[in-house]
């Protein structure tokens, strides 16, 4: 009995100093952490807040400023808070003849040239990435070369007009079903995935169509979100197109080219609150120019914190390997 107790108590001795040396090695370890880390922490804290401030605050301005009363806008000195709280400067732009043309034809080449542009790259991306397709190398080296050349404005504005482009709804989607860098993107991501997946299904008689649509894009999702991003931002943003090969069509404007004139117009016009004046109050160019910004970037602003992951994703994704 006394033997059994000895070796209880040692045992319970060495656990003791076990615990003793794990707290004194933990407070060790927290004061070495409170030293540098300490000052890291704080600097990295501060940073970050005038990162957020300094990418914020334009925009809070423009969203005040556009929320303001025009002429009282004039006077400066609006910053976070509205000083005369108005909604007249987004009556004035959504007043705007063809914006509710503009707006369907933009949301609709949005959709459909993001669908297109998805659906071509993956096709064309699964081709290049397979190790038994013959000019696999040659291929990639064509597209990245078209990333840096192109065959200009003046000559691309003629092909188009020959092929029939201009002055129609295609002019907005065929160009942009290929892209080089988000057929790469894709490309890449594919390389990733393990050739045993593939040839499993080859085993069980999978052919490439099976392939690409139940064992591939299933595992790709990630790309294929950061690419539908990539395109859908580009073609929610673009309006030189619009002016370029449908500025005589009405009826193919879109809202980012409405936008545009309109800021051009209230740009052109003087900084008077008499020259903007109409039945539905006093607004000036300044205002109405922060309205028009805020209409553009609200709908990328809401979508974008629910892809921002993909949209990391991307960016990591974007390096060129060969």
């Amino acid at each position: 009995m006394d033997q059994t107790s000895n070796i209880l108590e040692n045992v319970a001795f060495s656990a003791k100093k076990t615990r003793e040396v794990a707290t004194v090695e933990k407070a060790r370890k927290r004061k070495r952490i409170s030293g540098a880390d300490l000052a890291f922490r704080i600097c990295n804290g501060l940073f970050m807040i005038i990162f957020v401030v300094v990418t914020l605050y334009p925009v809070l301005n423009t969203l005040a400023v556009s929320l303001n009363d025009g002429t009282d806008a004039l006077r400066g000195g609006i910053y976070l808070v509205p000083r005369v709280f108005t909604m007249k400067n987004y009556v004035t732009v959504l007043q705007k003849d063809n914006l509710i043309t503009g707006a369907f034809v933009t949301v609709a080449r949005t959709l459909i040239g993001t669908l297109l542009a998805l659906v071509s790259n993956a096709i064309l991306a699964f081709i290049v990435s397979r190790k038994n397709f013959m000019f696999a190398k040659q291929v990639s080296l064509f597209w990245v070369v078209t990333m840096y050349v192109n065959g200009g404005l003046i000559p691309t504005f003629l092909l188009f007009k020959s092929l029939g482009l201009t002055n129609s709804f295609a002019v907005y989607v065929i160009p942009g079903m290929l892209s080089a860098f988000n057929m790469l993107v894709i490309r890449t991501y594919m390389r990733g995935i393990p050739d045993s997946l593939e040839e499993s299904a080859q085993l069980d008689g999978a052919g490439y169509t099976t392939i690409f649509l139940k064992i591939i894009s299933p595992l790709c999702k990630p790309v294929y979100a950061t690419v539908a991003l990539f395109v859908a931002v580009g073609q929610w943003n673009s309006w030189f197109d619009a002016m370029l090969y449908n500025r005589m069509s009405s009826d193919l404007t879109t809202l980012q080219y409405e936008l545009m004139k309109l800021l051009s117009s209230v740009t052109n016009q003087s900084s008077s609150a008499e020259s903007m004046k109409n039945s539905n109050g006093t607004v000036t160019p300044t205002s109405v120019r922060a309205a028009a910004t805020i209409i553009t970037m609200l709908p990328i602003i809401c979508i974008y914190p629910f892809l921002q992951k993909y949209f990391v994703t991307g960016l990591t994704l974007g390096g060129v390997k060969e």
